[in-house]
This record gives structure tokens, sequence and C-alpha cells, in this order.
């Protein structure tokens, strides 16, 4: 019982740490951006005087702030918090140091969804891009599914290889687009593949929320029976967890939040691969706290990440998904080096 009681005061004290971190990224990439306002200018006056800065906000200054960054922030939030939850689930039930939310093909058939979709001409319309690249997902689910499914006791080996096998193909259908495309597709094929999250809206925000919360607490309800799967099959079916439900159950769960990201967002990489792995070395393998402080950590990250990506360079914006790499690279090197990927375990 005091275990219990003191797991559950540690996971809310690390929840709100890492809530009250993301608070500040967030204020700070409010005040970044390439268009400075005015706010910025009151605060740089109030620090150079020394004196509580008085605050004032002109009707261009609410446009950029709550019209234009605002939606960017909170997206950006999302996307990242649903890439790290989703990482959690499949690096758990694969069992696999670098299973991340693309590992089972989900990012090929996103792609491949939304290409036809620009290609089409459906971008014009509303969800013209992500409703394609979310079907496209949701077809990569199916079929992986379909390969190690209930028949082949979910297999995490069978899940994995018909998550490489399906990715390969939609890979090759890909390049097969890209060949065929006009220029104007090209582009913007090109940039929706790095990432992107210029086009946030309050619709999307709602959408990917909603699917976050879901997510999130089918996670959280089954944490226990995640900490066990991760001990052994045997163990897991000894203490009473349902594997076959359990694995299933979250399998939807993970994918779907993949899914609902890569169909707004592009392919975001290195988020759901890194940040879980980074809070299992802080914080230990523990999923009831585990599952939280991802969320949060890759809430933060990708704001972060999205920040650099409209503020770095003047008159440009980089595709989120190339400042992603750019940090992650180095890191994921990092950890093959020193071997903690070898000697990874829950």
């Amino acid at each position: 019982m005091t275990e219990s009681v003191v797991t559950f005061k540690k996971v809310i004290e690390v929840s709100l740490l890492l809530f009250w971190i993301l608070l500040a990224v967030a204020a700070v990439s409010l005040l970044c951006g390439p268009a400075e306002t005015g706010l910025l200018a009151d605060i740089r006056e109030g620090l150079r005087s020394g004196r509580f800065p008085v605050l004032t906000l002109k009707p261009e200054d609410v446009t950029i702030l709550f019209s234009l960054r605002l939606p960017r922030i909170l997206f950006a939030g999302l996307v990242g918090a649903s890439l790290s939850v989703a990482g959690v689930i499949f690096q758990a039930l694969l069992r696999n140091p670098l299973a991340d939310p693309y590992i089972l093909g989900i990012s090929g058939g996103s792609a491949l969804g939304a290409i036809i979709g620009i290609c089409t001409g459906l971008g014009s319309l509303p969800l013209g891009v992500p409703l394609p690249a979310f079907l496209g997902a949701a077809v990569t689910v199916f079929l992986v599914l379909a390969a190690g499914g209930p028949e082949r006791g979910f297999s995490s080996g069978t899940m994995l290889l018909a998550g490489v096998i399906v990715n390969a193909f939609f890979s090759a259908l890909i390049m097969l687009a890209l060949a065929l495309s006009s220029s104007t597709d090209l582009q913007k094929i090109t940039f929706w593949l790095m990432g992107n999250l210029s086009l946030a809206g309050y619709s999307e925000i709602l959408l990917t929320g909603l699917i976050l919360l879901a997510g999130f607490s089918v996670a959280t309800l089954h944490a226990r029976s995640i900490n066990l799967m991760t001990l052994g099959e045997e163990t897991a079916l000894h203490l009473g967890v349902n594997l076959g439900r359990a694995r299933i159950l979250l399998l939807i769960s993970g994918s779907l939040l993949t899914a609902v990201a890569v169909a707004f967002s592009g392919t975001v990489g290195f988020v759901g691969l890194i940040i879980p792995h980074l809070m299992r070395m802080l914080l230990g393998a523990d999923h009831r706290l585990l599952l939280p402080a991802s969320l949060l950590v890759g809430a933060s990250f990708l704001i972060a990440a999205d920040t650099l990506a409209r503020s770095v360079i003047p008159d440009m914006e980089l595709p989120v998904g190339v400042v992603t790499a750019l940090c992650g690279s180095p890191y994921f090197l990092y950890l093959l080096r020193k071997g903690r990927f070898s000697s990874w375990s829950f």
C-alpha cells in the first residue's frame, strides 16, 4: 500500500514539474518568431529598466499571437504528445528499444494517402489531404493486424516484419508517385513528407486532442498490464493479464494516435523514438510514470523544435521534421555508441 501511495505521489510531482516546463516552453514559443511583436519589445524594455513591464497589445499583435502562433503551439504540443505516447506503447508491445510510432509502416500508409490527395487535387478541399492520409494509415494497421493478429497470437515479431514489408511496398509506390508528379505537386509532397505544422487550425487541434485523450486514457488504464507484459508473456498470464485484449486495445490506440498525428502534420521523425527512451533512462520503466512524462516532454520537445523551424532562418521556414532529425540523430548515435540499446531493458 505504501509503495502505491508513494508511486502516485511521484507521478503527480513529476507531472506537475514537467507541466510547468511545458508552459514555459509554450510561453517562449509564443514570443518567438520572424515577426517581432510589441509584447516582446515591452518585456525587453522591462528587463532593461529592472521594472515590471507595462504590456500593451496592438491589433496586429493579437492576430500574430493568438490567430497564428497559439494554434500552432497547441497543435505542435498535441502532435508531440501523441507521437511520444504512441512510442511508449509500441516499444512496450514489441519489446524493442528501436520501435517508434512508424515501425509498423503507418508512416508509409499515411504518406501514400496524402500523396494521393495532393495529386488528385483534393488538397483544395477541407481535410482533402489529412483524410486520405488517415485512411492510408488505417489500411496499414488492418494489414499488419491481419498478418499478426489473433490467429498468430499477436506475435510482435510477425507484426514487426509485416510493418517493415508494408512500409517498403508503400515506399516504392511513393517513389513512383514522386516520379510521375508535376513540379508543383512535387514541392507540396516533399514539404509534407518532411513534416509541416503550418496548416494547424482549431478543428485539427480539437480532433487531435480528443484522439490523444482517448489513446492516453486507454494506455494509462493498462499501465499495470504493460508493466507485466514487459516482464514476459508467461508472467503476465499468471498474474491475470488478458494478453489478447490488452494488445489489441493498445495496438489500436497507438496506431490511431500515430495516424492522426501523421495525417495532419506529415512525417515528424524521432519524437516517438527518443523521448520515451530518454524518459525511461531518467525515470525508470514504470509505465504509470513513463506515460504522462513522455506525453509532457514530447509536447515540449516538438513545440521547441517547431519554434526553431520557424525562427532560425529569417524569411524562411524549415520543415519541423528536419529539426527533429537534426536533434534526434546525434542522440540516437550516442546511445548506439554507448551500447544503451544493446543492454536496454524495461
